[in-house]
């Protein structure tokens, strides 16, 4: 029984390796150039009011009855105050480079930002992939947006308007 499992297996796996080595392929270069609705939320950043990290320090959970499209996404904010307040500028209070990883960004590649890791840079939303990224971006962030802001467009990293 086990010897057939196992003859079984060594048959499948080069077409298992070669489907996933085509898949990595394939996407290697795509990155969105939009803000990517969450899939379990449906919103831009996981549902979170991009407001609310200026005004109260921390993500908080947008309400659908304060919605509003921008950058290929739908936003979800605390209050009528904050969605007024992104509607008037939007580019002020949504995270930098659509979303996408600061640090990673800066090394010249794209991760997907977490809204639970950030920091707010020269007036700028920043989310990060880890708290270690976080750290390593504050610990010289003007050379780091330097170098994100250089790889940015090159990396898909920038939304639509």
């Amino acid at each position: 029984m086990m010897q057939s499992c196992f003859k079984k297996w060594t048959r499948l796996w080069p077409l298992v390796f070669t489907t996933a080595l085509l898949g990595v392929i394939s996407t290697a270069g795509a990155r969105p150039t939009i803000f990517v609705p969450d899939p379990i939320a449906g919103y831009a950043i996981g549902g979170h009011d991009p407001v609310a990290y200026f005004v109260d320090h921390k993500p908080r959970k947008g309400m659908s009855q304060f919605e509003f499209s921008w950058g290929g996404a739908d936003w979800v904010f605390v209050n009528q105050g904050n969605l007024a307040a992104f509607k008037q500028a939007p580019e002020v209070y949504a995270p930098l480079y659509a979303g996408c990883g600061g640090y990673a960004l800066s090394e010249g590649y794209a991760t997907a930002g977490n809204p639970f890791i950030f920091a707010l840079v020269e007036d700028r939303l920043v989310f990060f992939h880890s708290v270690v990224n976080r750290f390593l971006f504050l610990a010289n962030y003007e050379q780091h947006l330097e170098r994100a802001d250089e790889n940015a467009p090159k990396t898909g990293c920038i939304p639509s308007k």
